[in-house]
């Protein structure tokens, strides 16, 4: 060294200083040399030391780890400050060595471990060694986390989903973890299934439409449908959350791991015994379950519903909601109208269990019968009429009176009235009952010219003499005899020829049963006394008078 001369000496010191003198802004090695008031003094090289909070060598939830004598790598901020000393920082060195160390994790798409340590909008922070990640909520689970606390502090994995080293972020997930862990045990699970396997699973959660079963790692659906063979209403009338079950593994969806599950399918199906046990035309009792607007279900047992079309359930009501009939859970007498077991539908009668009312009414009512009821509505056409049943009859306008028209009395009557009539008519088929008004008390024009016939002679009152003609009665029924046949005589179609009171006999030239009027004539009689003479006595030709031949037949008659 004594040789070396100046230049030599100075190029060696120089390169002396730029070994062991490092550069500010990058990672320098250095020893700790003592540790007091929480900071640990470090030794750099070239005389430098630097002072570092023990905070700086702490895992997140974990003491300090750092003693004297150690060799640590720091970041040198400055070489010297106000008080000689270097400006170090060991959080900023970890950041460096974490940003390189992540990066290659990121470009080889591995996992890396971190802890949850606080809590910002949005989301988490995640200490990875060093630098900071931010955790989206919705990166945190599969499933929404309420409550991040048990997670706080805990070191575990995290997929990086992006970093840009510039600006210093990182975005990190939890959930891609679990998910892909999850799809490895769901792979495992499922590979060990087969479609037909009866296996025990818990209840995890319950939904409307079903209930999802945890088969050890691996959850399946058990649709509500295939919970039971009867109708469920809702899952939670059979099961509850915890609760360890019998299923059947149903499907399997190999692509979408969807598992498809089922409980009815361990249990006997009763469509299998159906048609032996309700044959077509028996009568059964049901329980209402449901209630549409087309009809109402009856369960007869356990998984064996049918349905009473609106149609089949009353002879009476036709346009009336199911609901008006009957009411959910109410036991009713069915009867079995058509099973069909492919499509498992059995369509029941309701009314088929009670007789039909206008049958009944036939038999209790036959024609001829009088009967009582209130007045249900007025047409234009007649009444309708409340009858046992609860039927109805109809009187038409020609069957309220036996005097003039029906039209000028059927404003008479009103709704709620109470009306007596006779039944003319019952149609079972279709239905029908037709009733009079009229008939009340019988027909009194048939029985008072029940044995009369045209060319009958019959003796009448005369009640009133008047210039056309005269009125006559015969058993309280009214007629009128024109003038033109008072008489064959011209000279004695008089009235006046006749009084109230006087008895004459007359010849029934018509009887009308729709006007209820009887045709009557003097001078048909006479006519026809003088036909049957002359059919006696010989030809009026013959000379002798009309007189003389009476005269002669009254003398025979003495």
């Amino acid at each position: 060294m004594a040789s070396a001369t100046m230049e030599e000496f100075e190029a060696l010191l120089n390169e002396s200083f730029e070994i062991d003198t490092p550069n500010e802004g990058t990672v320098v090695k250095g020893k700790v040399i003592a540790i007091e008031a929480g900071q640990a003094i470090i030794d750099v090289g070239y005389k430098m030391e630097g002072r570092v909070e023990l905070k700086e060598f702490a895992e997140p939830g974990e003491a300090p780890n750092v003693d004297v004598g150690q060799e640590v790598e720091v970041y040198l901020r400055a070489a010297e400050n106000a008080r000689g000393e270097a400006v170090i920082s060991r959080e900023m060195a970890r950041r460096e060595e974490a940003w390189d160390r992540l990066e290659k994790a990121y470009a080889d798409d591995a996992r890396v471990d971190g802890a949850i340590f606080g809590r910002v909008k949005g989301g988490f922070t995640v200490d990875l060694g060093g630098a900071v990640a931010f955790l989206p909520g919705s990166q945190v689970d599969v499933r929404p986390v309420r409550d991040a606390g048990p997670l706080m502090g805990l070191k575990q994995p995290f997929q990086i989903l992006k970093m840009d080293r510039r600006r210093g972020n990182i975005v990190v997930s939890r959930r891609a973890i679990l998910e892909e862990s999850r799809a490895e045990q769901r792979a495992e699970v499922i590979g060990k299934l087969t479609e037909g396997d009866a296996v025990d699973g818990v209840v995890k959660n319950i939904t409307e439409y079903g209930a999802f079963v945890d088969l050890g790692g691996v959850d399946g659906l058990l649709h509500v449908t295939d919970m039971a063979w009867k109708r469920v209403n809702h899952p939670s009338e059979i099961l509850t959350i915890g609760e360890t079950v019998k299923v059947q593994v149903v499907k399997i969806n190999k692509e979408t791991h969807r598992i498809s599950l089922g409980m009815k399918q361990l249990q006997e199906d009763p469509w299998d015994i159906v048609g032996a046990k309700y044959p077509l035309g028996s009568t059964h009792k049901g329980t209402v379950t449901n209630i549409t607007d087309y009809g109402a279900f009856v369960e007869l047992e356990a998984g064996v519903e049918g349905l009473v079309h609106v149609s089949e359930m009353s002879w009476t009501k036709k346009n009336v909601h199911p609901g008006k009939i009957v009411s959910t859970s109410q036991e009713v007498d069915v009867m079995v109208l058509e099973i069909d077991g492919d499509k498992r539908r059995v369509s029941l009668g309701l009314k088929q269990t009670m007789r039909n009312p206008w049958e009944v009414f036939a038999e209790d009512n036959p024609v001829g019968t009088q009967v009582e009821g209130e007045v249900k509505n007025i047409t234009e056409f007649g009444l309708f009429i409340g009858l046992d049943g609860d039927i109805d009859g109809m009187v038409h306008l020609s069957d309220l009176t036996w005097e003039g028209r029906g039209e000028d009395v059927i404003g008479d009557y009103h709704k709620g009235e109470m009306v007596q009539a006779v039944v003319s008519e019952v149609d079972v088929e279709k239905e029908r009952i037709s009733l009079s008004v009229k008939a009340v008390g019988g027909d009194k024009f048939a029985d008072a010219v029940g044995g009369v016939k045209r060319g009958s002679i019959i003796t009448v009152e005369v009640t009133s003499v008047e210039d056309g003609g005269i009125e006559v009665t015969y058993e309280g029924m009214k007629s009128f005899i024109r003038r033109s046949d008072l008489s064959r005589d011209r000279a004695e179609q008089r009235p006046d020829r006749f009084g109230v009171g006087d008895k004459v006999d007359v010849r029934v030239t018509n009887i009308d049963g729709k006007t209820r009027r009887l045709g009557l004539s003097i001078k048909a009689r006479e006519i026809a006394e003088e036909k049957e003479a002359v059919q006696q006595y010989g030809s009026s030709d013959s000379g002798a008078s009309l007189g003389d031949i009476l005269g002669a037949a009254l003398k025979g008659d003495e």
